[in-house]
């Protein structure tokens, strides 16, 4: 089935809160990265085990719990006893088809993006993959459940490692904000490799249509849709949190929230503006393509509407009957020959006057 239109059946018959994977198949031990802070102090480790993350249930600090794989539900479940993480958000982490969302559950908020990169496909064009991010963000606790290393939070880390800008000065809440806002710039990035191929596309139409043209402009209309599902639905998530509907999101970060909002918008203003671009695209081509069938068309018909004459004249003297008129006489099939060239060319002519040819 086409990529986006996935209908997953693992789950049919079970009860709410069961934690099944549902996605992509994949291996590997899941990692987990802690990254606790404060203003003073930074600490980063990879726990040996999970026993090990109790102790930031109730931290002063700041605490970034990186999560990099949820093909284990085991490791999720024990994550979530740790943390006291309600099932069915359980559920939705190990669900990995969720569109975008956010859910307030008084101390917690659960926010779902989706995280996409573009890798090379088949003919060098390039293919938009995309991942589930899940974010629990708590009052010093963060808490992110990722697919794989689709790593776009390194700025992020940097500015908390060297002490840069607010990060190390607010709460998880900002964090969570610097991840959304990390997410919704790599967006951009692939917006611009898609108005790059735009442009590549365009050039190739205007030098005539091709089928590989007709494939390519199918192909990035199916990216168009993709990108609108992935996107399209944050814009609502983000709305939310910018509008203090949670607690945990206090009114300084709301304002960074706004801005985030307002990216967000620019890039599904960007996406259906691509749309757009690609629906004229498309028309162009069956233009371009309804009109070449016209020109072959109109050859056609001069030459047989020219031949019809021709074919007249040479019908009647092709007649086998003993009495008929000019066929005795000497210079009757060069006389004829000339009178269908003449009546060829005086056609030709007509036919150039009224700009037919």
């Amino acid at each position: 089935m086409a990529r986006g239109f996935r209908i997953r059946t693992n789950k049919v018959g079970l009860p709410p809160g069961t934690v099944v994977h549902v996605g992509e198949e994949r291996t590997g031990p899941v990692r987990i990265t802690v990254i606790d802070y404060d203003q003073d102090h930074l600490r980063e480790f990879c726990p040996t085990s999970l026993d090990m993350l109790a102790e930031f249930r109730s931290s002063p600090t700041v605490t970034w719990i990186k999560v990099v794989g949820v093909h284990t539900p085991e490791v999720i479940e024990e994550i979530g006893r740790s943390f006291e993480i309600h099932p069915l958000v359980l559920e939705d982490i190990v669900h990995t088809d969720q569109r975008p969302k956010m859910e307030d559950y008084d101390d917690r908020v659960f926010i779902v993006l989706r995280l996409l990169s573009r890798v090379e496909g088949e003919g060098g064009r390039g293919e938009i993959r995309s991942e589930q991010l899940s974010l629990i963000v708590g009052r010093g606790l963060l808490i992110s459940f990722q697919e794989t290393d689709m790593d776009v939070f390194e700025p992020a880390r940097d500015r908390i490692r060297k002490s840069k800008g607010k990060i190390r000065r607010l709460g998880a809440d900002y964090l969570a904000y610097s991840l959304i806002d990390a997410v919704v710039d790599s967006y951009f990035l692939i917006l611009e490799e898609v108005g790059e191929e735009l442009e590549v596309l365009e050039e190739e139409l205007l030098g005539g249509p091709t089928p590989e043209a007709a494939q390519e402009i199918h192909r990035l209309k199916r990216d168009m849709i993709f990108l609108r599902r992935s996107i399209w639905p944050l814009r609502e998530v983000i709305s939310r949190l910018s509008r203090g509907e949670s607690e945990i999101f206090t009114e300084p970060t709301e304002i960074y929230l706004r801005d985030v909002y307002d990216h967000t918008v620019q890039a599904i203003e960007a996406i259906e503006t691509f749309r757009e671009v690609l629906s004229g695209m498309l028309e162009i081509y069956l233009s371009s393509i309804s009109n070449r069938m016209n020109e072959v068309m109109k050859v056609l018909t001069i030459i047989a509407t020219i031949f019809i004459p021709l074919t007249f004249v040479a019908g009647i003297y092709g007649m086998n009957f003993d009495y008929m008129p000019e066929l005795r006489w000497q210079w009757g099939y060069p006389a004829v020959l000339l009178f269908m060239l003449i009546s060829g060319v005086i056609m030709l002519l007509y036919f150039r006057r009224r700009r037919w040819i």
